[in-house]
């Protein structure tokens, strides 16, 4: 009984408060964000398997570039996931979802640099469909501000 004490308790620090799956999404997309961060910074293979269209433009400064958006992204929503009734955080969150897809469809379709596969479709996917639930919730969240 006391390991389910435990675990509750550890949970009630770590998971955020408000009602429904959103925050929780929030804070599950920020940490792969944040591992996403890391391994910029680490190495090139996974940020060229991401432009593999052309893996030879990613370069050190460019993936720690990329890294450094990412783990600011991590940090809106991170906090979003906390804060999730606060309008001008869920805003600037809604915000930092399309940037992230407007950069990917981009050198997608634009840039060509990326290929349609799994590194650059996942993103896609998690923006586009993190997007359309903010909205879809926004009066739900912000109406208890």
């Amino acid at each position: 009984m006391d390991v389910l004490k435990s675990c509750k308790y550890f949970s009630s620090i770590i998971l955020p408060v408000a009602e429904g799956w959103l925050p929780i999404w929030q804070l599950t997309v920020a940490s792969a964000a944040v591992f996403n961060a890391v391994q910029n910074y680490a190495t090139l293979k996974l940020t060229q398997r991401l432009y593999a269209r052309t893996p030879h433009l990613v370069n050190p400064l460019q993936a720690r570039a990329f890294g450094t958006w990412t783990m600011t992204s991590a940090v809106i929503r991170a906090y979003a996931a906390y804060h999730i009734h606060e309008k001008t955080i869920y805003d600037i969150c809604i915000i930092s979802y399309l940037i992230a897809f407007s950069h990917f469809t981009s050198e997608l379709l634009i840039f060509k640099t990326a290929k349609l596969n799994g590194p650059v479709t996942s993103p896609l996917i998690v923006a586009s469909v993190s997007m359309v639930w903010m909205i879809l919730q926004y009066d739900f969240y912000l109406s208890k501000a």
